[in-house]
């Protein structure tokens, strides 16, 4: 079964529109991880437009599940922090700093010298590395040349494609990028979009390992609830399994 990882950068967005601490960013991940999310997500930016850095210190405390932190090494104190908490999976993201989300993956030919030293220094913590790339890169067999474990594919595309009734010829591409990666002995996660409509579909690739799920889930959740809305998203993903 594909795991769960519930992104909570929106509920730390919302919290922070106000100053009285609520919604708690700890609460929601208590929520989710006893509804059976498999780990948690987050994605600081140096702006701390969300997640801020006292958010990832009290998830490192708490979590009894993975915990993933994706962001630019490249970034403020990115690095500092992730050595020091020593997540379960660190994903490498190329975001500029005011990027509204995350929108490409990595250029590894032009970025795996500069992506090497701080894999290597990473994985000397003991961190799994997940790079972000796009579906149509030709550059994944250079993610595990350079020491990634895992790729995640930017699924921006396939839900657009989905949302409007061509979601076939990109599938194709998610499948052959996703066999690319597993022949290079790459893990494969996902993630950006997805939701309780295309899930399904897209998790019928074999050996997705991860997903990452963040905004439509916390939008699904305003009407149905956080922790039915994690067991929803479980179910689909068993039923890919």
């Amino acid at each position: 079964m594909t795991n769960l990882s519930v992104n909570l950068n929106k509920i730390a967005l919302l919290r922070n529109s106000r100053n009285i601490g609520i919604p708690s960013v700890t609460n929601a991940a208590k929520i989710a991880v006893e509804a059976g999310a498999n780990g948690i997500t987050v994605h600081p930016r140096p702006d701390e437009r969300h997640i801020k850095p006292k958010d990832v210190y009290e998830l490192a405390q708490m979590l009894t599940v993975e915990f993933n932190i994706e962001g630019n090494p490249f970034h403020g104190n990115f690095m500092d922090m992730v050595c020091e908490v020593k997540p379960t999976q660190c994903t490498l993201v190329p975001d500029a700093p005011d990027v509204f989300t995350s929108n490409s993956g990595w250029n590894l030919a032009e970025n795996r010298h500069q992506l090497i030293p701080i894999i290597e220094k990473l994985k000397s913590f003991d961190i799994r590395i997940s790079l972000f790339m796009d579906a149509d890169s030709n550059q994944i067999p250079l993610a595990k040349e350079i020491g990634a474990d895992r790729i995640e594919l930017y699924t921006e595309p396939y839900a657009t494609a989905f949302r409007m009734g061509e979601v076939e010829a990109v599938f194709q591409k998610y499948i052959q990028a996703a066999k690319i990666a597993q022949d290079n002995d790459l893990g494969v996660n996902a993630g950006h979009d997805l939701n309780l409509q295309n899930l399904e579909k897209f998790c019928s690739i074999p050996n997705i390992l991860e997903v990452s799920i963040g905004h439509a889930l916390i939008a699904e959740s305003l009407e149905m609830g956080l922790h039915n809305t994690v067991k929803a998203y479980l179910k689909i993903l068993s039923s890919t399994s």
